[in-house]
């Protein structure tokens, strides 16, 4: 039996001529290689900017490896300075509680001392009015005195406190009373003595005193010679002959001074006796500084009474000296100071009301 001829597929007559089928693979393989160019240009592009951000970032890297070093260095020098920082720290903190405990300490001084201040300025002025009051009361010393109340004034000034303005006061009074007080010439007596105390040993003693020479007879105007037969020639020898005889032996009266006994003294007692006049001339220059004018006017009596009883009367320098002593005798070198106990009463009771608080 035969089989009917099967019709054709349509697609098969619908297809395309060869000639589209082929423009369109062309088309298809010009697109390819335009995306094939267009990926590899694009592939090259990408790997450059890959190897450029691959070198940035290895330099990149590079930098932060350095700046990670350095910083480290930096870190760990931070590191070091911060130790030494704090050391500096410990030890000045360590000072400032040393200087804190000083400070304390130098504040408890202060408070101590302030407390005590005015104890001490009352001691002092009460030491310095007690010196003033024993020179007057002991030794008539006036400037010693004046010197020691005129420091306490001072101190008193300084302190410039108004609970002492009365004792001031009263430190002033005392001042200016021994300011009005007569004074002698203590350097200019004193002087005096000491030029009597250097010719001691040169003044002569009364029984040392030599006979006074005659003046010598003015010699007669030349005359004529006279013959030796003459009376007067013979006259004139018997009057050279016992002005002759006379100088031989003499006889004086030594007690033209008013001394009827001389006293007649060995070489030791007259050594002993300039000596003893000489410490008594010193003990009155002693009593003249310390202005105790009874020892002053009985050493000098005592001095003059040697002088007039043991020295030579007629000699210059005994005349002088002994002059010289009476008039010191009749200057009044002592003086009559004001006491002190008004002005001392007055410290002490600022003293005990001060102990008391």
């Amino acid at each position: 039996m035969t089989m009917p001829e099967l019709p054709e597929p349509p697609s098969a007559q619908a297809a395309p001529p060869p000639s589209a089928g082929a423009w369109r693979q062309w088309l298809a393989l010009a697109v390819a290689f335009v995306a094939l160019l267009v990926a590899g240009w694009q592939w090259l592009e990408t790997r450059q900017r890959i190897a450029v951000v691959q070198e940035e970032l290895a330099r990149r890297l590079a930098e932060g490896d350095a700046v990670a070093k350095e910083s480290r260095v930096i870190a760990r020098q931070a590191q070091e300075a911060l130790a030494a920082q704090q050391a500096k720290v410990g030890m000045l903190e360590a000072q400032l509680a040393e200087m804190q405990g000083q400070q304390l300490a130098l504040d408890a001084v202060y408070q101590e001392l302030s407390k005590s201040g005015d104890e001490r300025l009352l001691a002092e002025v009460d030491q310095a009015v007690s010196l003033a009051a024993q020179q007057l009361r002991l030794a008539g010393n006036v400037e010693v005195a004046l010197i020691a109340l005129t420091g306490a004034e001072a101190r008193l000034a300084r302190a410039a406190r108004p609970q002492f303005l009365g004792l001031r006061k009263l430190i002033a009074r005392d001042i200016e009373r021994l300011k009005s007080l007569p004074s002698a010439d203590v350097s200019g007596l004193a002087l005096k003595l000491e030029g009597v105390i250097a010719v001691v040993d040169t003044l002569p003693l009364a029984y040392e005193r030599r006979p006074r020479s005659e003046a010598p007879a003015a010699p007669a105007a030349p005359a004529v010679a006279v013959a030796p037969t003459q009376p007067g020639f013979w006259q004139a020898l018997a009057s050279d002959l016992w002005s002759e005889v006379r100088q031989l032996v003499r006889i004086e009266r030594i007690d033209s001074v008013g001394h009827a006994d001389p006293a007649l003294l060995s070489p030791s007692q007259s050594f002993f006796l300039r000596e003893n006049l000489k410490l008594r001339l010193v003990n009155a220059r002693l009593a003249l500084l310390a202005r105790d004018g009874r020892s002053f006017h009985e050493d000098i009596g005592q001095a003059t009474r040697w002088l007039d009883r043991y020295f030579d009367g007629r000699a210059k320098a005994v005349q002088a000296s002994a002059n010289l002593l009476k008039g010191l005798q009749k200057v009044d070198v002592g003086v009559e100071a004001p006491g002190l106990n008004e002005t001392l009463d007055a410290v002490r009771n600022f003293k005990l009301a001060r102990d008391k608080k």
